[in-house]
């Protein structure tokens, strides 16, 4: 299956010189948008947008090569990545599964729909081999503040999250997860390497190769028959 970027239903407004108040959120303050010729760049995430009168943007990473050499080389199953309780976990006892990736929050308005939705798939679909890994990030709005304990708590306790959950990860900027590094130059998106909010999804086949990536409005149970399609693959 190649790489597609799933659709928004109403692509944020069609990058209006004006853009709704759910544009801002996933933009941030750094990225702001006219109807003028101009470039603006984001330093945190080192990605230039030049944008015009059609409102076209071009998106560019100054990290790209870096990021396709990664692409061509690595599967998901060779990264090895940190447990919420701190332990490492080689993402190879994975190979054979298909994964669907998240980065989470406790605090967004996004949070109880998706870790519910989250949850019963994976109740659903665990025993034919299906996988979440939830990354916490705190890189949105400052959504994820907590600690490792205090996040797996939350997760476990009033969600009943069984999905591995991993230790708090920065998706964007220089700090950038190796595994988020791998994901992002495999499946670029609308906005070239940025993850946009709380709640990206990353479908991954058994292989180690992403398939898809679902922008934050996308909920879990409308990915159902992606995840179906893997499974039978």
């Amino acid at each position: 299956m190649a790489f597609s970027y799933a659709s928004f239903s109403t692509p944020f407004n069609g990058f209006a010189a004006n853009p709704s108040p759910i544009t801002s959120a996933f933009l941030g303050p750094s990225l702001r948008f006219s109807t003028r010729t101009s470039k603006t760049r984001n330093p945190s995430n080192g990605v230039s947008l030049k944008s015009s009168n059609s409102h076209r943007f071009l998106v560019k990473s100054k990290n790209f090569s870096v990021y396709a050499r990664a692409a061509a080389e690595k599967s998901v199953h060779d990264f090895t990545v940190k447990d919420i309780d701190g332990n490492d976990v080689s993402l190879d006892k994975f190979k054979g599964k298909p994964l669907l990736i998240v980065n989470v929050a406790s605090r967004c308005g996004l949070t109880s729909s998706n870790y519910s939705e989250l949850s019963q798939l994976y109740e659903k679909y665990k025993n034919q081999g299906f996988e979440i890994l939830a990354f916490p990030c705190n890189q949105f709005g400052g959504q994820e503040p907590g600690s490792n304990p205090e996040i797996k708590q939350f997760a476990c306790t009033r969600f009943k999250a069984e999905f591995p959950i991993f230790d708090k990860v920065d998706v964007n900027g220089p700090s950038t997860a190796p595994i988020y590094k791998f994901l992002k130059s495999n499946a670029g998106g609308f906005l070239g390497d940025i993850i946009k909010w709380n709640f990206e999804k990353f479908l991954v086949d058994k292989k180690g190769k992403v398939v898809e990536r679902y922008p934050p409005t996308t909920s879990p149970f409308q990915i159902e028959k992606d995840i179906q399609k893997l499974l039978a693959a």
